[in-house]
Order: structure tokens, then C-alpha cells, then sequence
């Protein structure tokens, strides 16, 4: 096993290193629903945006409906707040998810959910975007455009929108190094900061 395959979940091994996540819809709740693919169209998984009072959830499941893994909030205030992801076989604790509130950027923490060593971030890119989005009428269409870096800071990827005014986000990420982040984490990741910045 190589360091970083302790943060995969057992059900799902990613090589590759471009995905496309989606919001499909919405479920007869209207939460969020969504979806990744890699690069040949295959869907890898689907999850909706749980959204409760106090606890904050996304199930995701393969196409034949088998839990891989599940993000829940650990504590949260808006959008700020820590989100654990565990593996849905095993129920072993792999990866939190950290965000500090800010109108000017939006930063993501990928760390170890024992030692809490950081392990990946994604951050925004451009303080005037941001709060165009946060704070023009029209601003959450404007696409999100984060850059991925590693433990080290090196950029490895990006994860770059479309306008999405009146049609659902979609994003597509690139990862120019896999041997240094866990891919399986960013896409999930991806997935999660869509719905928790946008609702």
C-alpha cells in the first residue's frame, strides 16, 4: 500500500487524472444531486447534499447503489466548519475537510483524519471573483476556479467551472500530479465544496 492509498475508500480506486463532477438536479427535496465521471463519460459515483439542521451529509454510492464512502459535517457554522469523510464499508475515518469563512477567498484544507497533517488544498483564485460571487445579484453564476496544490504548496491541478447562470454547475478537474495528493478525495472534495458554497 502506498501512503496515499490509506485515504481511498475501499469500493473505488481512481488512476486517471481528469473527471468532470455535476449537479444533475435536484431530488424530490430539492437537494442537490451529483455526479462524476471520468474522462470517458463512465459515472464513478452520485451523492445527494443531505441538508439537516445541524448535520450536513453526502452519501455517495456507485451505479449499482453500494455506498463507497460519506461526508458528514463535524461541526459547521455556514460555511465554515469541518466535514469527515469515512470509508462506507468499513466506516474507517480517512479524510476531514477544513474551511475558514472569507469573502476573499475560499481555501480548503485535505487533512489526515488522525494526525490532522495536511495532506492537499484547494483554494480559489482571484479575490475580486469571489466577492462577485458572494456579493452581485447575479454572482453565483459566475464559474468557481480553484487551484489544487500539495502537502508542499506545488500546484498539482485545478478544478475550473462553467457559467452556470441557469443551467447546474459543472466542473472539470485536472490533476497534473497524482502521485502526491489523493484523488479520490479531491474529486469527492470537488463535489462538496460545490454544494456547501452554493447553498
Amino acid at each position: 500500500m502506498t501512503a496515499l492509498q490509506q485515504y481511498e475508500p475501499s469500493e473505488i480506486n481512481l488512476s486517471g487524472s481528469q473527471y468532470t463532477i455535476e449537479q444533475t438536479g435536484r431530488d424530490k427535496n430539492f437537494r442537490p444531486e451529483y455526479e462524476a465521471r471520468d474522462v470517458t463519460g463512465n459515472t464513478i459515483f452520485r451523492t445527494t447534499y443531505q441538508m439537516y439542521e445541524e448535520k450536513d451529509e453526502f452519501p455517495f454510492i456507485d451505479a449499482d447503489g453500494t455506498e463507497i464512502c460519506r461526508v458528514k459535517a463535524i461541526d459547521t457554522w455556514d460555511i465554515a466548519g469541518e466535514y469527515l469523510l469515512t470509508d462506507g464499508q468499513t466506516g474507517e475515518e480517512l479524510v476531514v475537510f477544513d474551511n475558514d469563512l472569507s469573502l476573499l477567498q475560499d481555501s480548503w484544507r485535505l487533512r489526515d483524519a488522525d494526525d490532522q497533517s495536511l495532506l492537499a488544498e484547494i483554494n480559489s483564485r482571484g479575490g475580486l471573483i469571489t466577492l462577485a460571487r458572494n456579493l452581485l445579484p447575479a454572482g453565483q453564476g459566475i464559474a468557481h476556479k480553484y487551484e489544487i496544490t500539495d502537502s508542499e504548496g506545488n500546484p498539482v491541478g485545478s478544478v475550473e467551472g462553467e457559467f452556470a447562470l441557469f443551467d447546474f454547475d459543472q466542473y472539470e478537474i485536472t490533476l497534473s500530479d497524482t502521485s502526491s495528493v489523493p484523488t479520490e478525495a479531491i474529486v469527492v472534495g470537488a463535489i462538496v465544496i460545490d454544494a456547501i458554497q452554493g447553498n
